[in-house]
C-alpha cells in the first residue's frame, strides 16, 4: 500500500505539471475551432505528446519496490506458462502488467496468442517487437423501423481491415508503442456510402510490478461518404493495477477533439474530457473473464451545436469465454446517456417535436464465436445491434449487423 500511495502521489504531481501541456494541445493553431487542417492536426498532436512524455517522467518513473527488470521477465514467463496450461484469462492479465498492445482480436484466445508472441520477443531481447494483422469480412446490414420512420437499408457489405504495431523496449521496464489501423467497408447498394477509417496511436508505457502506466496520443480519420469527414485526436493516461491473480482495475483520463471540417455535420465538432474506470474478474479456472467498465465526462460544443454542451455517463459489461485451445466466444454491451444543457423552444434546430433539453440513450450489444483453425488464423460469425433513443425524433435509430470474419495475425 505504501508503494501504491507513492505511485499515485507521483502521478498527481505529473498531471499537475502537464496541465500546461494539455492546454497547449488544445490551443495549437491547427486545432482551434475554425481551423481543421487534417495533416497539421496529426503532426501537432504527435509533437505535443513528444513534449509531454519526457515532462511526465515522474508518471513513468514512479517508484515501486518490485519494478525491476527481473520482475518484468518473471511476469512474462509466468504469462507464457499460464497460456501453455490453458489459463487464458489469467495469462492475459499477467501479460498486461508489462505489455501495451492495441487493436487486438476480439476474443480472449487470440488476444493471448498475440501477447505471447510479443512476450517471447521481449524475453529474447529483440530491439523492436512488431506485429500485424489482416481481416476480411462479409455481412448483412439492416436498419429497423423507429419513430423516426421506416428502416431505409437492407444491404450486403464486404470489409477489409489491415494494421500493425511496433513496441520498442527503451529499457527493461519502459517501452514506446506505435500503431496504425485501417478499415474499409463497401456496401452492395451502389447508392450507399462507403466507410473508411485510419486509426493511429503513439505512446509510452512503464511496467510497475503489479501495475502498468501509459501516456500517449491517439486518434482517427474517418470518411463516411457524401463528403462527410471526421477527425479525432487526443491525449490520454491510464493505469492498470492487478489485484492478485483474478482481478484487475483500470483507471484512465482522456482529452480529445472531434472535428467535422465541413459539411452538414460541422456543428457536431466538440472537445471531450472523459474519465474511465474498469474491473476485470477471472473465473472458470482461468478460461473465462467478466469485465465491467464505466465512463463519464463532458462534451464542449465548438462549432455552434444548437443543443449546447453535454454531460455523459456510461457502462459496458463484457464476458469472454474459451472452449478448449481453439474455440472462443465473447458477449458485450455498451450504454451511454448524454444530456445537453441548452433549452430549446418548439421548432428550433429543425425539430418541431422538440421541447426542453435534448436527451440521448445509446445502446450497443454484440456477440461472436471464433475458431482458431491454424496458428495465427481464426474465423467465425458475429452479431452487432445498435439502438439510439433520443428526445429528438429524427435521431432515433436501430440497426443490426450479421457478419462472418476471417482474421490473420502475424
Amino acid at each position: 500500500m505504501i508503494a501504491l500511495r507513492n505511485m499515485l502521489a507521483e502521478v498527481f504531481v505529473a498531471l499537475q505539471k502537464n496541465v500546461s501541456i494539455m492546454k497547449l494541445w488544445f490551443e495549437l493553431p491547427c486545432l482551434r475551432r475554425r481551423t481543421f487542417d487534417r495533416n497539421s492536426h496529426i503532426i501537432g498532436c504527435a509533437l505535443v505528446t513528444a513534449i509531454m512524455l519526457p515532462s511526465a517522467s515522474p508518471l513513468l518513473a514512479a517508484v515501486v519496490d518490485d519494478a525491476d527488470p527481473e520482475a518484468v521477465a518473471t511476469q512474462l514467463r509466468r504469462g507464457l506458462g499460464l497460456r501453455q496450461s490453458g489459463d487464458f484469462a489469467r495469462a492475459r492479465t499477467t501479460f498486461e502488467r508489462v505489455l501495451r498492445l492495441e487493436n487486438l482480436p476480439p476474443d480472449l484466445h487470440e488476444q493471448v496468442e498475440v501477447y505471447a508472441n510479443a512476450a517471447q520477443a521481449w524475453l529474447d531481447g529483440r530491439p523492436a517487437v512488431a506485429s500485424g494483422y489482416a481481416v476480411a469480412s462479409i455481412g448483412l446490414y439492416r436498419e429497423q423501423d423507429t419513430i423516426a420512420g421506416p428502416g431505409e437499408a437492407n444491404d450486403r457489405f464486404g470489409g477489409l481491415r489491415v494494421g500493425g504495431q511496433l513496441n520498442v523496449p527503451a529499457s527493461p521496464t519502459l517501452a514506446v508503442n506505435a500503431s496504425l489501423d485501417y478499415r474499409f467497408r463497401r456496401y452492395d447498394d451502389r447508392g450507399r456510402r462507403d466507410d473508411s477509417d485510419l486509426r493511429w496511436a503513439l505512446g509510452g508505457s512503464r511496467a510497475l510490478g503489479d501495475a502498468n502506466l501509459a501516456v500517449g496520443t491517439r486518434g482517427w480519420i474517418s470518411a463516411r461518404g457524401e463528403g462527410t469527414k471526421r477527425n479525432d485526436a487526443g491525449v490520454y493516461a491510464d493505469l492498470r493495477w492487478a489485484q492478485g491473480d483474478d482481478d484487475q482495475l483500470k483507471f484512465g483520463v482522456e482529452l480529445r477533439r472531434r472535428s467535422y471540417p465541413e459539411g452538414r455535420l460541422r456543428d457536431r465538432s466538440r472537445d471531450i474530457v472523459q474519465l474511465n474506470a474498469a474491473w476485470t474478474h477471472v473465473f472458470a479456472d482461468g478460461r473465462a473473464s467478466f469485465g465491467l467498465a464505466a465512463h463519464g465526462g463532458r462534451e464542449f460544443a465548438t462549432a455552434g451545436n444548437p443543443y449546447g454542451d453535454s454531460n455523459f455517463i456510461g457502462l459496458s459489461p463484457t464476458v469472454d469465454l474459451t472452449f478448449g485451445d481453439a474455440m472462443s466466444a465473447y458477449v458485450f454491451g455498451w450504454w451511454q446517456r448524454g444530456r445537453y444543457n441548452r433549452d430549446l423552444i418548439i421548432g428550433e434546430a429543425g425539430d418541431s417535436g422538440m421541447t426542453g433539453r435534448r436527451l440521448d440513450d445509446l445502446f450497443e450489444v454484440g456477440a461472436g464465436v471464433l475458431w482458431a483453425f491454424a496458428p495465427g488464423w481464426e474465423l467465425g460469425p458475429s452479431l452487432l445491434y445498435l439502438h439510439d433513443k433520443s428526445s429528438i425524433v429524427g435521431n432515433n435509430y436501430n440497426s443490426t449487423e450479421i457478419s462472418f470474419t476471417l482474421r490473420r495475425d502475424f
